[in-house]
């Protein structure tokens, strides 16, 4: 399971997994701003600079006058009666859900912070509940602010040329991906496999954790016994292997399910209203070249439809994909990083990148087998729609860009310009360390 920038973000100031493990308590040893009764402390900043990941890096300066103004930002929610309590119930949910995860039990997450799950909630209750707040005031001020083409070209043209970066080549890719079925006789091996194993569990001659981290094949859960902490709302799972979980009482082993990743069979550790805690063994029952050429040439006639002009080839995509990640887009690879619609080298796996070479746009690909997540076993075709060469950033390669940042900086300035036509009234003090930063100048005349 992947640690979100954002989740690490939202918990600093009040709990995160080291906390736990350390069981202590952060020590507030100097107020460095204040904003009317909200205080930033040194080692909360350092926190902040430390977790801010999403972000990037930023002067010291800067890390200041951010945390400066989201006090500013939670003082003006709480002026506006402002409510998060519905989101905020549903953002606790999950960051325990995560925290169980991560720890492998309810228990073992208790037992590390010594603390109830209700305690660990309330600790983490107020911080989020600020930043929440903060969220929803900026989002308040600034949503319905846009920026024109004259205001893109205008802010570019005021950044230097010596400070233009250098822009890697972007594609813009589409791919089909089918796998290859297993033979019935390599499925039924496998099945029998699962069931000695249940078997044996259910006699008590193995434990299932042991045999999960002996033979599953799924690497996000294998060293942890196979276990994850489920809810029945959750909607990313797989749903014939989701949908077997809430058949099962505690500890029971179920039957042989078969997902879209292999085969597995599931242990109920434990059931709490909606939220379970489960274990499971996965095993990819393994494709041999005759079903590989087989879907090889299935993907031949579709590949010959769509570039014969009878087939579109997000047509071909909601008819044949079944890769659900790309499926939804029409086929698109996004950007693992920026979740955009052009891609870099880097974001392409090995296998895809041998295949565009050569590649004009508009071309499409011959079927191509890879290995695919938790090395499985894919065919795909790829079309390679768009490409641009690697440049010096300007405004007519870059435009969506450019625009994206003239709107991030516009939507600063108003806030800015918000906070200080609202904040009167509030007391504002920043420690003299501080003295030569430029950007506290606005918040130093407020306290003034």
């Amino acid at each position: 399971m992947k640690k979100i920038c954002l989740f690490l973000l939202i918990t600093i100031a009040s709990v995160n997994i080291s906390c736990f493990a350390q069981a202590q308590k952060i020590v507030a040893d100097k107020i460095i701003a204040q904003v009317g009764d909200k205080i930033v402390l040194s080692n909360e900043y350092e926190e902040y600079k430390k977790w801010d990941c999403e972000r990037g890096p930023l002067p010291e300066c800067s890390w200041l006058e951010r945390q400066i103004m989201e006090k500013a930002l939670i003082l003006l929610a709480a002026k506006d009666s402002l409510l998060v309590e519905d989101e905020l119930n549903a953002l606790l949910d999950n960051q325990m859900k995560f925290y169980i995860s991560e720890y492998g039990s309810q228990q073992k997450l208790e037992a590390a912070a010594h603390k109830s799950m209700y305690q660990i909630k309330d600790d983490i209750r107020a911080g989020l509940t600020e930043r929440m707040l903060a969220e929803k005031m900026r989002s308040k001020i600034t949503n319905n602010i846009q920026v024109t083409p004259a205001e893109v070209r205008n802010f570019f043209g005021k950044i230097p040329l010596d400070s233009l970066p250098f822009v890697e080549g972007k594609l813009e890719i589409q791919q089909l991906v089918v796998y290859p079925k297993p033979n019935k006789e390599v499925e039924q091996y496998i099945t029998d496999q699962l069931l000695g194993w249940k078997r044996q569990v259910e006699t008590g001659e193995q434990k299932f954790d042991a045999l999960a981290r002996l033979h599953s094949q799924d690497p996000g859960s294998k060293e942890q016994g196979g276990q994850y902490a489920v809810n029945k709302n959750d909607r990313q799972w797989d749903s014939a292997w989701f949908a077997a979980i809430w058949k099962l009482k505690t500890g029971q082993v179920s039957p042989v399910i078969k997902s879209a990743f292999g085969l597995h069979i599931i242990q109920l550790v434990s059931r709490v209203g909606d939220d379970a805690i489960i274990r499971h063994i996965l095993l990819i029952p393994p494709v041999a070249q005759p079903e590989i050429y087989a879907t090889q040439r299935r993907m031949d006639t579709i590949r010959a439809q769509i570039v014969a002009g009878n087939l579109g080839f997000g047509e071909a995509v909601a008819r044949f994909s079944e890769d659900a990640t790309t499926k939804a887009s029409g086929g698109a690879v996004l950007s693992a990083g920026s979740g955009a619609y052009q891609v870099t080298m880097d974001d392409l796996d090995k296998a895809m990148v041998t295949a565009i070479k050569g590649m004009v746009v508009g071309g499409i690909s011959q079927p191509q087998w890879y290995k695919y997540d938790r090395g499985r076993d894919a065919v795909r075709i790829i079309l390679l729609k768009t490409t641009t060469k690697p440049h010096v950033e300007n405004i007519a390669d870059d435009y969506e860009y450019i625009a994206k940042q003239a709107l991030e900086a516009k939507k600063q300035q108003v806030l800015q310009q918000w906070v200080a036509n609202h904040m009167s009234g509030f007391y504002v003090a920043i420690d003299p360390s501080f003295a030569d930063c430029d950007n506290l100048v606005p918040w130093r005349t407020t306290a003034k």
